[in-house]
C-alpha cells in the first residue's frame, strides 16, 4: 500500500480552514492534513520566540505524520517563524521537505489590484509589528505605499461567533476609519489574517469602492503553480482526495466552529503538541 503523504495545513486556530477550503477547490486530488493549535491560540499577541517554538513543534508533528510539504496558513506564524524554520531547521531535518507561508504569495500579486499603489493591510498585532508585509510587498512593488492597521478585536469577534453582530460593526468601522485616515488614496485593502474573510460583508459595507482582498484563493493558486514548477514535490504528495482535521483542544468545539470556516461539516481528532 502506498504511503500517505498529505499536504500539511497549519493555523493557530480555525482561520486556516478558509485557506484549506480554497486549496481543496483548486487541488482536489491531493490528501490534506489540517492542524489547528486551538489550545494555544491566538498567536497574534505572542512573542516571536513563542510563535516560532509553537510553529516548529507543529511542523515537526506534520513531518512525523508523513507530510513532505507544509503550508503555514497563519499570517502570524508566516511572519514570525517561517524564515527561521526554512533557513535553520529544514536543512538539519530533511533538505527535501518544504514549509511555505501565506505572506510571500500574497505580496507577489497584491499590487496588481491597485491603481493608486496605496495599499492597506489589516492584520493582527504580531503581523503588523513584524513589518513582513511592508518588506515583501515593496520587494515586488517598489513604488507601493503600504499602510498597516492592527485589528486586535477582529479574531475574538470571529471566534466568538459575533462577526454578524452590532459589536462587529463598531470595531470594523473603527479600524477601517483608522486605516483610511492614514491615506485617502488607499484603493485596495488586504485582509492579512485568515479569520477576517468571515467579516467580509461588514468590511465591504464600510469600505465602499475599495477592493478587499482575501488570501485563500491567492494562496491556493500560488500552491498550484508551485507544484507545477516542482513536479518532484507534486509526485511525493499523495493523491487520494482525503482530508483529516486535528486540533490541540476540544474536538467538539473544533467541529462546531470549524464548519463555519470550512463551509462544510468537519470531524476532528485531538493531538498533543510540545510533549
Amino acid at each position: 500500500m502506498a504511503q500517505s503523504a498529505p499536504i500539511g495545513v497549519f493555523d493557530s486556530g480555525y482561520g486556516g480552514l478558509t485557506v484549506l477550503k480554497e486549496l481543496v477547490k483548486v487541488l482536489p486530488e491531493y490528501d490534506y492534513l489540517y492542524l489547528g493549535d486551538n489550545a494555544r491560540a491566538p498567536y497574534g499577541t505572542r512573542s516571536f520566540e513563542t510563535v516560532y517554538q509553537y510553529t516548529f513543534e507543529a511542523v515537526q508533528w506534520f513531518f512525523s505524520q508523513g507530510c513532505e510539504l507544509v503550508v503555514l496558513a497563519c499570517n502570524t506564524a508566516s511572519a514570525k517563524a517561517l524564515r527561521t524554520i526554512q533557513q535553520k531547521d529544514l536543512p538539519l531535518i530533511d533538505a527535501h521537505k518544504r514549509v511555505l507561508g501565506v505572506i510571500r504569495p500574497t505580496a507577489e500579486v497584491i499590487g496588481n489590484y491597485s491603481k493608486s499603489q496605496q495599499l492597506g493591510v489589516m492584520a493582527t498585532q504580531g503581523t503588523v509589528l513584524s513589518k513582513s508585509y511592508e518588506i515583501e510587498i515593496n520587494r515586488f512593488f517598489p513604488k507601493a505605499k503600504v499602510y498597516q492597521e492592527a485589528c486586535p478585536m477582529w479574531v475574538p469577534l470571529v471566534e466568538n461567533k459575533e462577526y454578524e453582530g452590532a459589536g462587529a460593526d463598531y470595531f470594523v468601522k473603527q479600524n477601517l476609519d483608522q486605516l483610511l485616515s492614514k491615506s485617502p488614496e488607499i484603493d485596495t485593502i488586504l485582509l492579512a489574517c485568515t479569520h477576517y474573510p468571515l467579516l467580509l460583508p461588514k468590511i465591504e459595507t464600510f469600505a465602499k469602492g475599495i477592493k478587499i482582498i482575501s488570501q485563500g484563493s491567492i494562496v491556493a493558486n500560488s500552491l498550484m503553480e508551485y507544484l507545477l514548477r516542482h513536479p518532484e514535490m507534486a509526485d511525493r504528495c499523495s493523491k487520494n482526495g482525503t482530508i483529516k482535521f486535528c486540533t490541540t483542544d476540544s474536538t467538539a468545539d473544533f467541529d462546531a466552529n470549524g464548519a463555519i470556516f470550512f463551509g462544510k461539516p468537519v470531524k476532528s481528532m485531538h493531538i498533543l503538541l510540545g510533549h
